[in-house]
């Protein structure tokens, strides 16, 4: 598929059907997954891959931000950055900040590349016929997920993707809620 049409036809899907997702596209989704942007070449993402039973157990503690339908996914992908990672990469020798202070950084880049992470997948999603919707994991139930699938205290939830094979009956028209471009882009001044 021609990246043009990936960009034109990604959208959230929020049903699926119970059709799993080929361990070839899980494969190539977590292989794009980490070509994205990373400062400094860090690469502070963790990917926590769910498919079978630990299904249930996701939707039972971080489920609340997500309609039911989405829960019929086979697959949920939960990208995570890790700030320890790049304050560790930029305290060595060819970056000199060895004082790991936080405030050197403008954005907190660890969270920006991972989530251009969880949009590589999504692109990947579409490119392989799929369905996928990214959503939040409410900060109530972060600490049910952490002690649930063991994640480590320096690895820090960005959201979840769950990914699927579309069953959504039509496809929303949201084209009359797009802001115009001429609303969002600025040449030279605001």
């Amino acid at each position: 598929m021609e990246l043009q049409d990936v960009i034109r036809l990604r959208r959230m899907v929020r049903r699926f059907t119970p059709e799993p997702v080929s361990p070839e596209s899980l494969d190539r989704i977590l292989a794009n997954a980490v070509r994205g942007p990373s400062a400094g070449f860090s690469q502070g993402q963790a990917f926590l891959v769910l498919t079978g039973a630990d299904l249930a157990a996701f939707w039972a503690v971080a489920g609340e931000a997500v309609s039911p339908t989405a829960q019929t996914a086979p697959l949920v992908i939960v990208p995570m950055s890790s700030k320890r990672v790049y304050l560790d990469r930029y305290a060595l020798p060819d970056k000199g900040w060895t004082d790991r202070d936080e405030r050197r950084w403008p954005v907190p880049f660890w969270h920006i590349d991972t989530g251009m992470a969880a949009l590589l997948i999504l692109l990947t999603v579409v490119d392989e016929g799929l369905g996928a919707v990214y959503f939040g994991i409410v900060p109530e139930a972060v600490a049910g997920f952490r002690a649930r699938f063991g994640i480590p205290d320096d690895h820090e939830p960005i959201g979840a993707i769950a990914i699927g094979h579309d069953a959504e009956d039509g496809k929303r028209d949201l084209r009359a809620r797009r802001r115009p471009l001429a609303d969002l882009v600025h040449y030279g001044k605001w």
